[in-house]
């Protein structure tokens, strides 16, 4: 190994051919928990989110040793682990979307700062499409979410949920449909 191999900093995504330890786990942390965060206040709402990250990164750090990079990214398997989770509160996600397709989005606006986050959380939907999403199977919703909301590809989303590539596809396609049927003519509305 040459000098300069050993002073230059190497990610720590590079250096995992295994098990994350905990000094690799906390540079996890601290890459992406403001990014599963936000995914996550994006589908369950900033009360429940908290809760949810926390135990996201409790369930990674306890499963570290499980960590397989040659089979997903770290931050595939973040996603994934926290989709699972929303799964567990799916109930709560489909309630609060309905409701938001009842009530509407709030009547405050956010600061600059925040408009594009907002412009795709749930608390900003359109009434019209929380409720066609709440009427989505969760599997086709948490698809459809994941690209949407965090902006994974279509293998990272394969790799988050643990199914094959081209069901990924499928799921979207399903999702985009039921929506379009849903919603008609609602985006000229706006």
């Amino acid at each position: 190994m040459t000098a300069e191999a050993i002073l230059t900093p190497v990610p720590w995504a590079a250096r995992a051919r295994g098990a994350l330890d905990a000094e690799r786990f906390e540079e996890v942390f601290g890459t992406y928990y403001g990014e599963i965060h936000t995914y996550v206040a994006q589908r369950l709402g900033q009360d429940h989110a908290e809760d949810i990250v926390a135990e996201t990164f409790f369930t990674a750090y306890r499963k570290r040793a499980q960590y397989d990079p040659d089979r997903a990214s770290v931050r595939a398997w973040l996603y994934g682990i926290a989709t699972n989770l929303i799964g567990k509160h799916r109930r709560l996600e489909a309630r609060t979307l309905r409701a938001l397709g009842r009530l509407g989005p709030e009547a405050d606006s956010p600061g600059h700062e925040d408009s594009v986050a907002v412009r795709v959380s749930a608390q900003s939907l359109r009434p019209e499409l929380a409720a066609a999403l709440a009427e989505l199977a969760l599997r086709d919703r948490d698809a459809l979410l994941l690209v949407a909301l965090a902006g994974l590809s279509h293998e990272e989303v394969a790799n988050a949920l643990g199914i094959p590539y081209g069901t990924v596809g499928s799921r979207l396609n399903r999702a985009r449909k039921k929506l379009r049927a849903r919603l008609g003519g609602v985006a000229d509305r706006g």
